[in-house]
Order: structure tokens, then sequence, then C-alpha cells
């Protein structure tokens, strides 16, 4: 059986390719760095993370880049012996406009290395790639109109103004020929994320639907001719949730279709898991596949008969899911970033970290605030389960209440929790939390813990124990048989996509890290020796 979802923690938008035996899924990576996650499998059940290609500043720079803006919605597409990486950089959030620029960029393999970008246009966002079976090549990608009531958090239809069509020229790298919008969308609205295939002569449009809460929906519409005019499917939503509040699996929408070699059929979607009361999904938008199948009358419909995504479906070659193991233990003795660690928004990781200045350390450089836009010094891990316990170990001394070491519990600027080892002016080094619990537009910060707890001297040890949506922190020194909780439970929930301004406010996912800042501008180091990241719930 395949479990979903298949990729947990932040891993929206998925785009899947299947080249030969190997299956491909590319994610949206939003403001963190390196840009766009592509997961491989050659069974559908069990995925890997292979490569993250967007890794350079000739390819991807996002500093200033406000939060849940960046990589949006990759489209991955394999032709002419290489593959085709298809995304936006969204350089605004907040205010009528969004500043789309979109980019494709070109491998021979997945895991070698990608060519700088080719520029599109800047039209929209969620930008895809279609290879016709005549050679020709298809860009799409939705139309924002500024001029309407929607905004950043408040997103409104006539903003979505349709799906745009134009030829790619390869050669020329360039569009050429007129631009068409092919698909104005459903009753719906809020049309988004395009993904073209052809079948029997007809071309199938796959189109995100209903924004990016619980209204979300994959819709589905077909022509007989390239441009349209596409008819919608008799249901107009191949896959959602949301008529039914109770199903496991909500936020349903976003996703492409894909064939086995035998000609089984699949469909890809995003999904978010909600934690009561609050419906509040901590683990971000999800990946996950159901089983499809064609009807008589020529039309995608899921196997188990009715739109709603399902928890298990069947596998199309009898594969079970590998053992998976509840804890990661990262000692950093390698010469690079364990794959599981990303950090935010430049291409310049070396002015935030370094793995040679004290071998088997992670030492991060003080950079400017946690939030920061431009460089902050921030590595971290998805949050997969929602139970865990992540722990690591500093080495941290500052002479100003301006530097701070430790580990963050984090989503945005406005969403996070952190514990951290700092200077008091009269009780000497201390470990203190400070918490940006939801806060927008201010962002403003609380001292749950108060001055904090001396500690003197010496490597501390900090662990983040999560269980739902209550985080408790604890701190110990190094080596000694007991932790100490500090400061009271938090509100864990708030670091999600529905904490604070709400679920169209952000829509990434949650980390947990390892941070330093130094507002001092001194760039003070902090060492850290490991990190564990432990599961405490089976899935």
């Amino acid at each position: 059986m395949i479990r979903n979802p298949i990729l947990k923690g932040f891993n929206p938008d998925p785009s899947i390719c299947r080249v030969g035996d190997d299956y491909y899924i590319a994610t949206s990576t939003f403001e963190w760095y390196p840009g766009v996650q592509i997961h491989h499998s050659r069974d559908l059940v069990n995925w890997r993370l292979v490569r993250r290609p967007l890794e350079r500043a000739s390819q991807l720079d996002m500093r200033g880049n406000p939060d849940s803006c960046g990589v949006w919605a990759p489209c991955l597409s394999h032709a002419d012996g290489l593959f085709w990486l298809v995304f936006t950089d969204v350089k605004r959030f907040d205010g009528n406009f969004k500043d789309a620029h979109n980019y494709i960029v070109t491998a021979p393999s997945v895991e070698g290395d990608w060519s700088d970008p080719a520029y599109v246009n800047s039209s929209g966002f969620d930008p895809s790639l279609f290879h016709d079976d005549d050679g020709r090549k298809w860009f799409l990608n939705m139309q924002w109109n500024h001029r309407t009531e929607s905004y950043g958090g408040a997103p409104k239809s006539p903003a979505f103004d349709g799906i745009l069509l134009q030829e790619w020229d390869p050669a020329a790298r360039s569009l050429v020929g007129p631009v068409r919008n092919i698909f104005a969308g459903s009753q719906l609205g809020l049309v988004e994320g395009p993904h073209l295939f052809k079948r029997n002569g007809w071309y199938y449009l796959t189109t995100a639907e209903g924004g990016t809460g619980y209204d979300h929906a994959v819709t589905m519409a077909r022509s007989r001719t390239i441009d349209g005019p596409y008819e919608t499917h008799p249901d107009t939503h191949l896959i959602t949730a949301r008529d039914y509040p109770d199903a496991p699996l909500q936020r349903a929408g976003h996703g492409q279709y894909v064939e086995t070699p035998d000609g089984q059929a699949y469909h890809t979607h995003l999904c978010g898991r909600p934690l009561p009361p609050k419906r509040r999904c901590t683990l971000g938008r999800e990946t996950a596949l159901q089983k499809c199948v064609w009807r008589d009358d020529g039309w995608l419909y899921l196997e188990h008969g009715t739109p709603v995504p399902a928890l298990e479906v069947s596998a199309p070659f009898g594969a079970s899911l590998a053992v998976q193991h509840s804890g990661q233990q990262y000692d950093f003795e390698q010469a690079e970033l364990p794959v599981d660690f990303q950090w935010l928004r430049t291409p310049k990781p070396e002015r935030l970290f370094s793995l040679a200045e004290r071998p088997g350390h992670l030492r991060l450089f003080g950079r400017e605030s946690i939030g920061s836009w431009f460089e902050q010094s921030l590595v971290a891990r998805r949050q997969e389960h929602h139970a865990f316990r992540a722990e690591t170990v500093v080495e941290f001394a500052p002479d100003t209440y301006q530097q701070a070491a430790g580990l963050a519990h984090y989503y945005n600027r406005h969403k996070f929790h952190a514990v951290a080892v700092t200077l008091h002016e009269r009780l000497g080094t201390v470990v203190t939390i400070f918490s940006c619990a939801g806060d927008y537009p201010d962002s403003r910060l609380t001292f749950p813990a108060e001055s904090g707890v001396p500690v003197g001297e010496g490597p501390i040890e900090l662990r983040a124990a999560v269980d739902g949506n209550t985080l408790q922190f604890f701190w110990r020194h190094s080596g000694d048989d007991r932790w100490a909780a500090i400061g009271p439970a938090l509100d864990a929930g708030v670091v999600s996509d529905e904490g604070g301004r709400g679920e169209h406010g952000s829509f990434t996912g949650a980390f947990v890290g390892m941070f330093a800042f130094d507002t001092s501008g001194r760039a003070r180091p902090a060492d850290f020796d490991w990190f564990t990241y432990v599961a405490q719930d089976e899935y």
C-alpha cells in the first residue's frame, strides 16, 4: 500500500515525472535554500530526497524575499534527453502586486549540475512546461491581476485571471507566438497550478483552485485542441476535501497526473493534517498520492469513487513501506551539511555557517536577527511528526545581550519559539526563551522565562519537546543526567500555516534547528557539536 502523506512535513505543490522505471517529485521550498526539493522512487511507496538543484547565486538569490515568497510551484518534466524544471521566484506578498518571475533550468540527470536559468516571463506564478507529441513546447502560468481587492493574506478570485498558454522556443530560449488565456477556472475560483497532459487525442488540464486553505481542490478540464475551449470534469473537482471536514487529509489540491509503465494512473496532491481543536496544520502542506481510474466517459476519477483523498491506496507493484527510523543523529563530521538541513534565502552560506573552522562541529556566525529577510544564521530541518524531540549542544560565549545562540522551533518572523544562550547584565551567561507567537504585523517578542537561568561557562545542551499543540523547552549542562524545564509550556500550534494571520497568510511549514544572531555586527560564532531529531509518534 501507499500510505499518505508520502512526503511528510513541508513538501507542497508536488509535480511528478516518470522516466522509465524512475519517478521524481519536485516540491516548493519558498524562502528556504537551496531551492526545490526533488525526491526519487522506484515503486511510488518509498521516497528519498536526492537533489535541491537551485544552489548558487546565478540560479537563485532570495535575499529580501518576504516570508512565504521565493520558490513557488515547480514543474519537473523530461524530454529530449533532459530534465526540465520550471519555477517562480516571488518577490512580494503583501499588497496588490506579486512580482513573480518565471524561469527554466535543465540538466541531463536530476542528481547532476543544473543550468543557469533562462528567464521566461513575470505575468503570474505557478508555471509549467508541456512537451507535445509533435515536439513543440508550451509554457503555462496563471495570470495575476493587481487591479482587484486581492492582497496578501486575503486572496480574491478576480486577481487569479485565468491560465495563460504560450509556445516556448528552446533554441531561442524565449516565448514565441500569441499569448492565449485558455481556462478561467470553475466557480470555486482562485485558479492556479496548471498542468497539461495528453491522452487519446484529448488535452487534459488540471489546476489548483480554492486557495491554500480548506477549500483547496484539484480541478480538471479537457479539450481537443491545446488552446481550448476546455470543458470541465463532470464532478468539476478530481480531488478535494472541502465538503468533508472530518476527512484525515484536508486542504487537498495542486498536483499532477502520472502513469506507470503498464498504464496504471496516479495523481499527486498537496494536503494538510490538522490538529484539534483549532484545525492548525503544524506540519504544513505535505505531499500525497492517489490511485485513479479512467472511466468509459474518458474522464479520470479516484479509484475509491469519491474526490476525498484516501490515507492508503494500492501500490502499483506490490511494494511495501520500508522501516521508518524514529530518530536521526547528526554529528557534523562530514564536509557538507546533512541533506535534511536548509537555511534561509541567501546563496552565500559561507557567511552563515562553516563545517571546516572547527572540524566535527557546525559553527554558526551570528548575523542579523532571527526573522531577518536577508542574512539569518538559522540551519534547520523540517518537522515531520506531530510529536517529536529535538536536542543539540552549543558552546557560546556572549559578551552582550545582543548575541544569542540556541535552538528554535521556527515558521517565519512572526511565528517561532526559541531557547538560547545569551548574556544578562546582572546574571551573566543565561539560558532564556523568546517567542513571537503569531504577532502580525508587529513581530512583537515575548519572554516567557523572564530574565533566564544563570548557567555559567561550558557547553549547554538544549531540548525542544513538541507534543501536538504543546512545546516545552529544557536545558542542562553537557554531561549531566537530568534535564531541567525552562519556562512554561508554549503554544506549538502557532508554528503552523493557520497560526498568526491565518491560513492564507502563510503556507510553508515548521522547522526545528540551530540559530545564532549578533545584532552588534561582530559576528560572534557559536559551535554545535551534534543535533538529534526523534519522532515521538508513529507517523
